[in-house]
């Protein structure tokens, strides 16, 4: 049976008048609610610092908070599992670390991820370098120091680290094994519990990103002894590098950036690139990272998704090489 007319034209002005409701709905702005920032180390950390510090100007930026979620273990690789495993929707995203997409997959054989085809890449934040320390209690001075005193009795000395996988942890296996010495790896879950166990000389020695020793050291509480870039840090000028302290060449950097889950949006990714970028560029953000030790080092996501491919076979090649193991 037909349609009554007016029963009809009342259909179409109804769909008229939902269109335009709908079409607002379909392109509200990006984003609309909180979004989460996957941190895959705790509190304290220089992970968890970079985060911090680049959340908070997102936030600004993008009139939303950007939340911190810390969720520490395997080296970050929780974190990065989580992310995979999120809606692609924009509201989750994780601190891509160099730990977890380019060491992990060497180091354990498998991960519960692909480290390139499950991320959507947005953009590389900083680079940062290890740095060795140790208690004042500890009688060693300089690196050449160390060495000699862990070859003359192997095993004698105890090095806390930030957590089994990390790039401290990696840095300095790879340097024990380029020294050939024996010590005694301490794993923590994160910077922040690590450092606490060496001020306090329950351990007697740390390997940790810059950021996290500075500090420290700047106090008198820690003694630096070399770090892993291959220049010396502005920072931390009177502490030598690896490769001027008798081991020409060595070099191991950490990175982070930000990463979505594979298939988000490609217009939320480019939006939250071009914010990153953006808040990368800000001065007084840039000075807050390197006072801390950190290096700004921005690429944007098509550039940071061909690096972490790189670094994924660079340390897959090192760790084998090397014979580093999970412990």
């Amino acid at each position: 049976m037909p349609l009554h007319k007016d029963y009809k034209r009342c259909i179409t002005a109804l769909v008229l008048t939902l269109c335009p409701l709908f079409a607002v709905h379909a392109a509200e702005p990006y984003p609309t609610k909180p979004v989460r920032l996957l941190v895959g180390f705790s509190a304290g950390g220089a992970n968890d610092l970079v985060g911090r510090i680049v959340a908070a100007k997102l936030s600004s930026r993008m009139n939303q908070p950007v939340v911190i979620d810390n969720r520490a273990g395997a080296g970050g690789n929780i974190a990065h599992e989580i992310a995979t495993k999120a809606t692609p929707d924009g509201y989750t995203m994780v601190l891509a670390s160099v730990t977890s997409l380019a060491m992990s997959p060497g180091l354990l054989g498998k991960v519960p991820y692909d480290p390139v085809a499950d991320f959507s890449f947005v953009a590389q934040l900083v680079e940062a370098s290890s740095l060795l320390s140790v208690h004042p209690s500890i009688p060693v001075k300089t690196l050449a120091e160390f060495v000699s005193r862990a070859k003359q009795q192997p095993g004698s000395l105890n090095v806390a680290n930030p957590g089994t996988g990390s790039i401290a942890h990696l840095s300095f296996e790879l340097f024990k094994t380029t020294a050939g010495i024996r010590v005694v790896n301490v794993p923590y879950k994160g910077g922040g519990p690590a450092v606490i166990d060496v001020l306090s000389g329950q351990v007697g020695s740390l390997v940790s990103v810059i950021s996290t020793g500075v500090p420290h050291i700047k106090a008198g509480r820690l003694r630096g002894l070399a770090i892993s870039s291959l220049a010396r840090s502005p920072i931390l000028p009177e502490v030598p590098t690896i490769a001027e302290s008798g081991y020409p060449g060595f070099e191991a950097n950490g990175w982070l950036g930000l990463a979505f889950p594979a298939k988000t949006p490609t217009a939320i990714v480019n939006r939250l690139q071009q914010d990153a970028l953006a808040v990368m560029a800000l001065p007084d953000l840039r000075e807050q990272l390197q006072n801390a030790g950190l290096e700004p080092s921005v690429k944007d996501g098509a550039a940071f998704k061909r690096y972490v491919q790189a670094e994924l076979v660079k340390w897959t090649k090192l760790i084998k090489e090397s014979n580093v193991k999970a412990d």
